[in-house]
């Protein structure tokens, strides 16, 4: 797959379709490589019509690991949160978003649909706050706009996140991989255990264990303030997709970002929760592919 420089460093990208077509990115949340966007997802789009692209954000996969930021201290952050006090982190998600448009820059891409699952939903929606020249749309999943006051995460969704694995073996890295997508997965498309494992083997073998950058982008998520304020001022059209049954980011998440974002359409999908199941693939090609046509006017 090929990089490109921007905001000062080096990201590992893939793009799907004729590069002539409307182009939809699509940002992946915490910890996530770009091969969690499913193939049969974004094959699905450029069939629509579009230029696809996928990229591992930094700290992730192939792009640039920073490790000279050091390692944070989460617990210590967390606690700063809880009480109101100052918070510091190698890096905040407004420097993610301009990693974003950076790329779209990079790759000759005046605008692009913006398309955000998780911590990468927030991303999104700092690149149509931040950088609303970049944004034909925006498209904000299963994510959050960090308001203090929402429902928090179920502790077992939560405590299967940030586990880490038992020991930096392969088996033990792919177990904890596996018991947090049995934790988080859609009750209502569900994958099959063989789904779960080849996922979990394919993004571990991709690239070597490296647990210092997803403490960076907790750190980030942790540190970054509310983005209500911000999305008040988003004039792209936007569509809110969000499980009725997220264990993770509950749906009052969801239902918050719909109501900061002026227009914004909100679509709560039952059975759904915090993942990319080959089920659920048809469920987010449906919904994205028609909000984006619509938006070119090709409905």
């Amino acid at each position: 797959m090929p990089q490109v420089r921007a905001n000062g460093i080096q990201l590992e990208f893939e793009s799907f379709g004729r590069e002539s077509d409307p182009t939809i990115l699509l940002v992946m949340g915490f910890s996530g490589q770009l091969t969690m966007w499913p193939v049969s997802l974004c094959e699905g789009l450029a069939g629509k019509g579009f230029r696809v692209i996928r990229y591992d954000n930094r700290d992730v996969g192939k792009s640039t690991h920073l490790m000279d930021a050091g390692v944070p201290d989460i617990a210590a952050l967390m606690g700063a949160l809880a009480t109101g006090a100052p918070t510091n982190a190698p890096y905040l998600l407004d420097d993610m978003a301009a990693d974003a448009a950076g790329l779209l820059d990079a790759v000759g891409v005046e605008r692009a649909h913006i398309v955000g699952a998780s911590m990468g939903g927030m991303i999104a929606q700092l690149v149509a706050a931040n950088h609303a020249d970049k944004t034909r749309s925006l498209t904000s999943i299963m994510s959050t706009t960090g308001k203090r006051d929402l429902p928090p995460a179920k502790p077992e969704a939560m405590a299967a996140l940030m586990t880490p694995p038992a020991s930096t073996s392969r088996e033990d890295r792919i177990e904890a991989a596996l018991n947090t997508w049995r934790t988080i997965g859609s009750p209502g498309y569900p994958a099959t255990e063989a789904e779960l494992r080849a996922g979990a083997e394919r993004d571990i073998d991709r690239v070597p264990y490296e647990p210092t950058g997803i403490a960076r982008q907790m750190a980030a998520i942790i540190a970054s303030a509310p983005r209500n304020e911000k999305l008040a001022g988003v004039r792209a059209p936007s569509l809110v997709i969000h499980g009725a049954d997220d264990p993770l980011v509950p749906v009052e998440g969801g239902k918050d970002t719909a109501a900061s974002i002026p227009g914004a359409e909100l679509i709560i999908v039952p059975g759904m929760a915090h993942d990319f199941t080959a089920a659920l693939a048809p469920v987010y090609l449906k919904h994205i592919g028609d909000f984006v046509m619509r938006v070119e006017g090709r409905a």
